[in-house]
C-alpha cells in the first residue's frame, strides 16, 4: 500500500493513506475496480468460408445470360412453391431450403439488375419489363416433380 510521510514542526511524521472511493450505498465493505479489458474477436472461420462460397456463386451467376438467369428464377420459384405443400402436407422436409432457395433467386435478381443498370435501364422501365416477363412465362413444372414423373415411368416400365 501506498503511504506518503511528511516531517511536520512537531518532529513527528504523519501519515497519509490514500482515502477508499465513496459511494452513497449501504454496502461498508472493500470495493475492488474491474481492470478494464478490451478483447478482440478471433476470426471466425465459417463465416470467412461462407463469404469464399457466396462469391464463388455470384461468380457463377454472373457467367450466365440474361435468359439463364430468368429460367433458373422460375425453376427456382416453382422448386419454393414445391417446399410450401411439402410442408402443409406435413411431409418431410429442410426448412432450411426455403432460405438458401430465397437467396439464390435473390442475387439471382440482383445480378439481372445490375445488367440493367449497366445498360442505362432505369427503375421505373424495369420493373414495367418484369411485369411483362412476368406474363410471359410460361408455367412448366419443376425439376423436382420431372424426376418424380421419371421415376414413375421407369417404375412402370420396369413392370410391363
Amino acid at each position: 500500500m501506498l503511504s506518503l510521510s511528511v516531517a511536520s514542526p512537531s518532529s513527528s511524521t504523519t501519515s497519509f493513506l490514500p482515502k477508499p472511493l465513496q459511494f452513497k450505498t449501504s454496502f461498508n465493505g472493500i470495493r475492488l475496480r474491474q481492470p478494464t479489458t478490451c478483447t478482440i474477436p478471433s476470426t471466425n472461420r465459417l463465416s470467412v468460408v461462407m463469404m469464399a462460397k457466396r462469391e464463388e456463386q455470384l461468380k457463377e451467376i454472373r457467367t450466365k445470360t440474361t435468359e439463364q438467369i430468368n429460367d433458373e428464377v422460375v425453376e427456382l420459384k416453382g422448386e419454393l412453391v414445391m417446399l410450401r405443400l411439402q410442408k402443409s402436407a406435413r411431409n418431410d422436409f429442410k426448412s432450411s431450403d426455403f432460405g438458401k432457395m430465397r437467396k439464390t433467386i435473390a442475387r439471382l435478381l440482383t445480378v439481372k439488375r445490375e445488367r440493367e443498370i449497366e445498360e442505362g435501364i432505369g427503375k421505373r422501365l424495369s420493373r414495367k419489363l418484369d411485369k411483362q416477363w412476368k406474363k410471359n412465362i410460361v408455367v412448366k413444372p419443376p425439376p423436382t416433380v420431372l424426376r418424380l414423373r421419371a421415376e414413375e415411368e421407369a417404375a412402370e416400365a420396369a413392370e410391363d
